[in-house]
């Protein structure tokens, strides 16, 4: 069963709606002690990556965050916050990964925040995106972007630069777009994640 973090900065009502109409199980992890209800994570998030920081520091969560050995998917900001800062706020954030977040440079042809369908290419095989083509199209709505790193780099998506559209490492992964807005290929990786 899914434990959905609960920490004041995410999108749960679409994500708990989606994992609805898939019948999916989950519940909701507010302690620490909920942790152990579950056998595998999501860290949704909204809106500003160092605001959600330290909601989640608020919890007292972080530490218990960082041992997990269960899959864990971060969604949106719940991704962000798994690389070692972000520009948004000049944030250190979990340090997962060894990677950044930054912000897109606005210009004549791409306008900030990237808005909308975008395509996705997969850069290794992996469970989380069975039965997903590459080139498939996902719904992002973001400012900041995962710095493209082949090493971390599950998928690969373009908006004025190459950066990760999804990111993996051994049981965390992350997802920049909103699988639960994203029709049916979004709902296959939900579903997918729900297996891993």
């Amino acid at each position: 069963m899914i434990g959905i973090i609960r920490y004041g900065a995410g999108n749960i009502f679409s994500l708990t709606a989606a994992l609805d109409r898939l019948g999916i199980p989950y519940g909701m992890v507010n302690t620490v002690e909920d942790l152990e209800l579950y056998d595998r994570y999501i860290i949704p998030g909204v809106g500003h990556a160092g605001a959600a920081m330290k909601k989640l520091e608020s919890t007292g969560l972080v530490p218990a965050i960082k041992e997990l050995k269960k899959p864990t998917l971060g969604i949106c900001v719940g991704m962000q916050l798994l690389t070692s800062y972000s520009e948004e706020g000049d944030s250190t954030l979990l340090g997962l990964f060894p990677i950044k977040t930054l912000r897109f440079k606005d210009s004549n042809l791409y306008k900030v925040p990237h808005t909308g369908w975008n395509q996705v290419f997969p850069e290794k095989e992996n469970p989380l995106f069975k039965d997903i083509p590459s080139g498939s199209h996902f719904y992002f709505v973001h400012s900041y972007f995962i710095e493209y790193d082949k090493a971390y780099t599950l998928l690969s998506a373009e908006y004025n630069n190459e950066f990760s559209a999804s990111i993996w490492r051994d049981n965390f992964y992350g997802v920049q777009f909103h699988p639960e807005k994203s029709g049916a290929y979004g709902e296959t990786l939900l579903t997918n994640f729900s297996k891993i």
